[in-house]
């Protein structure tokens, strides 16, 4: 645009403009050196300033720029240790933004001035030394000669690391695997440096490696089945069972991560990429020589490791473990599992039993520590002594009794009464009842006594023939119904059957027809069976003695009714039937 003037002629306008740029001429002249320095400075590049000025968001830079120029303290990785007037190098972002501000950047002048070495270490395939300063999303924020780079976590190691924290603030060998300049994007990795170094170690490793071999190594990684090893290079599972000859729930309670051990190689297969490794075949066999160490008989101590539902597993020494069975925890108590009476971590005494070296077994005994009951047992209960006991427990064939503390006897059914036909023993017996019995038997080897109720009393079979002659007559009360005729209770037990032609002069087909349980009868003995114990009786024999009207009341009683009743169930019947129809 040209200049013009509102007021006056055009020469007054070309009078004030030559005045101003002599003005201008002697000004520049005057602060040349200023001018100078404005001239030089370019957007874009890197030039040398002092600090002029820190404050809690800006660093202050005199460039010789007719302005100071302005940095983020962000951008300063140790602010506090900041000067004035200390010399730095800065990259020039923005000549004047929209404040008129000269907007400079540490950070870009420290790229632009390591970026070169950068580019070569990159070119190259250079190993750098870079030191992890802190994590960020993904990965590791590395110091690359003064500037940041990126390290993703999966370049940290080879393997995953457990906790990338630990790592920060260390010095690490590195490769830059990707550069971008532009957008001043540095990527490295560690995990390349280890690949190689791993790769030539690994070549090392295969050409010397041998079976029984024993070698160091690095704990890797854990699992629940083991830990693997690196031996320098190559890696290799010392599985859990190889650990230690002792029992061992996790591989943690022998090995930590990181951790150096040291290994015997014990297979490997042709190509040696899978190394089976042991720990325990470093140490002598703990079972060598056992039974000299632990002879049968002898007292040991030891911890409880384990506890199943057949016994219980103890610690005797390191990898060696004794079983103490169910059966010889008590002689006393009726131990229904091993937990009743010992605890994981316990300590406790035993006895060796059996020791079996090749199976790398030892059978021990708690019960043996203390007397066995059984052994006076044949002087304590001879046969015929009478006992007091309580029914522990009731099967099929018989009742348990528990005559003594660990000492128990069986009552047969067979044995329960002389004259009653049981079925069950809970007929006579309940659990828990305390019964007298008689001691029949002791087997001392198989820890068997018979005991019996019966014997209790006499047999009354023995005098039945004195008791119940042939021809004596008797009164009953039938218990039972039978289609071929009744039986009869006599009395103290004694019990007589009447066939069915014997109880009645008149002839029924089934004793129901004419007679029920409960009803009395009069009866003859005709016959004894001493070897079967039974007794044959007869209505119908009584009744030959007697005069014919006593046979005839009888005969009156028991005639058969409709549908099976006796006459004298059929007439309360009869009343009750005319009622309903009145």
């Amino acid at each position: 645009m040209a200049n013009t003037i509102k007021f006056g002629s055009q020469a007054d306008l070309d009078e004030i403009l030559a005045a101003q740029a002599s003005c201008t001429a002697d000004f520049r002249k005057a602060n040349a050196d200023i001018y100078a320095g404005m001239d030089c400075l370019e957007q874009g590049k890197l030039v040398t300033g002092k600090i002029s000025q820190v404050n809690d968001q800006e660093v202050l830079i005199d460039v010789n720029y007719k302005s100071e120029g302005v940095i983020e303290r962000g951008e300063f990785k140790d602010s506090d240790s900041l000067e004035i007037g200390s010399e730095i190098e800065v990259f020039v972002e923005k000549l004047e933004d929209e404040d008129g501000r000269l907007i400079l950047s540490k950070q870009k002048a420290d790229f632009v001035r390591v970026w070169d070495r950068i580019h070569a270490a990159f070119e190259n395939n250079e190993v750098v030394k870079g030191t992890l300063t802190k994590r960020i999303k993904g990965g590791v924020v590395v110091d690359l000669f003064g500037i940041d780079a990126f390290l993703p976590g999966s370049q940290i190691d080879l393997r995953q690391i457990p906790d990338i924290n630990a790592l920060i603030g260390q010095d690490f060998d590195l490769k830059v695997i990707k550069v971008n300049k532009a957008r001043r994007n540095i990527v490295v990795s560690r995990r390349v440096v280890l690949e190689e170094e791993r790769n030539k170690q690994r070549g090392d490793v295969l050409e010397t490696l041998e079976k029984n071999q024993v070698r160091k190594g690095i704990v890797k990684n854990i699992t629940d089945f083991g830990a693997f090893i690196d031996l320098g290079g190559v890696d290799g599972l010392l599985h859990i069972t190889d650990m230690s000859y002792k029992r061992i729930n996790h591989p943690t309670e022998m090995v930590q991560l990181g951790q150096e051990v040291e290994v015997m190689v014990l297979d490997f297969n042709d190509k040696k990429e899978r190394i089976s490794l042991g720990m325990k075949q470093l140490k002598p066999h703990p079972w060598k020589d056992i039974a000299e160490r632990y002879p049968e008989g002898a007292i040991v101590k030891g911890k409880v490791v384990s506890i199943t539902d057949y016994g219980a597993f103890i610690e005797l020494d390191s990898g060696v473990e004794g079983l103490i069975h169910v059966s010889e925890m008590s002689w006393t108590q009726h131990v229904k599992h091993p937990s009743k009476i010992l605890t994981v971590g316990q300590e406790v005494e035993a006895v060796v039993l059996k020791v079996e070296e090749d199976a790398e077994r030892i059978s021990l005994g708690m019960k043996q520590l203390e007397s066995d009951p059984w052994d006076t047992i044949e002087t304590e209960l001879p046969p015929g002594a009478r006992v007091v006991g309580e029914i522990r427990n009731i099967a099929s064939f018989g009742a348990f009794v528990e005559i003594k503390e660990g000492v128990d006897g069986l009552i047969h059914v067979s044995d329960m009464s002389w004259t009653k036909k049981i079925t069950h023993p809970n007929e006579m017996v309940k659990k828990g009842d305390k019964v007298e019995c008689v001691v029949l038997a002791v087997d001392k080897e198989k820890r068997r006594i018979s005991l019996s109720m019966k014997h209790l009393t006499e047999d009354p079979w023995d005098s039945i023939d004195a008791s119940y002659p042939v021809n004596a007559e008797v009164n009953g009360k039938i218990v039972r119904m039978l289609d071929r005729g009744v039986v009869v209770e006599l009395g103290e037990g004694i019990e007589g059957f009447i066939p069915v032609s014997k109880l009645t002069a008149e002839y029924i087909k089934v004793p129901a027809d004419a007679f029920k349980v409960g009803d009395e009868v009069p009866a003859v003995v005709t016959e004894i069976d001493q070897n079967n114990r039974k007794i044959y009786l007869s209505v119908v024999d009584y009744f030959k003695s007697r005069e014919s009207a006593e046979l005839k009341a009888w005969m009156d009683s028991h005639k058969p009714g409709e549908n099976g009743t006796t006459i004298g169930d059929a007439a309360p019947k009869a009343k009750k039937s005319a009622k309903k129809e009145a």
